[in-house]
């Protein structure tokens, strides 16, 4: 995860707002260092940290500029004459995207459930109740500080905000799943012949 504390830094040094930094940022400062934390018990799949890298580079761009003004999604909307700045779009596609092959990581690897309509079933629940959960947070934060909270919330005056947060985030979790399930069930087994390899006893 190294490649992280550059962005980090970046993203942290003169935000577009200080507060809504702090907010947007903290997937990202409670995760990486719970990731290395949990390191030695369960070490992730290549495919796995990568999707986290982009995942985190997602949210750190969005916490810099807040997600209503990233410059790329400013463009995009003049470019192609939309009525708000989609980056938010793409974070909460991310936000089902990659926590689906995560769950499933931990699905395959802790449980007995193998790949099949169960496995892609109790995944994409995971990423619609992760998902859900989060727009709960975005509520509890906007009652708490009001009007503050509208650069966090990125609703950009859309009243079915949220309901298109969590139709992207099904959407991301279920093309995660179609594309990368074969890629991930290889790593997977790679993964468990290394662990084989090192567990033995001479």
């Amino acid at each position: 995860m190294l490649p992280l504390l550059p962005l980090v830094l970046w993203s942290g040094i003169a935000p577009t707002d200080r507060a809504t930094w702090l907010l947007e940022a903290l997937p990202v400062l409670l995760g990486a260092p719970l990731l290395l934390w949990a390191w030695p018990r369960f070490a992730w799949t290549p495919l796995a940290l990568c999707l986290m890298l982009a995942h985190a580079a997602i949210l750190l761009i969005g916490a810099h500029y807040t997600y209503a003004e990233v410059p790329a999604g400013l463009w995009l909307r003049d470019a192609l004459d939309l009525t708000r700045n989609h980056y938010d779009r793409l974070g909460h596609l991310a936000q089902g995207f990659v926590p689906a092959i995560l769950a499933r990581e931990v699905l395959r690897r802790r449980t007995p459930l193998r790949p099949g309509g169960w496995l892609v079933l109790l995944t994409t629940s995971f990423c619609l109740a992760f998902s859900a959960f989060y727009e709960l947070i975005e509520w509890w934060v906007a009652v708490a500080i009001g009007a503050d909270a509208d650069a966090f919330l990125a609703t950009q005056g859309d009243p079915w905000d949220t309901q298109w947060d969590m139709f992207l985030a099904l959407a991301g979790a279920l093309a995660s799943q179609l594309l990368l399930s074969g890629l991930h069930e290889r790593e997977l087994a790679r993964l468990q012949d290394v662990t084989k390899i090192f567990n033995r006893t001479p």
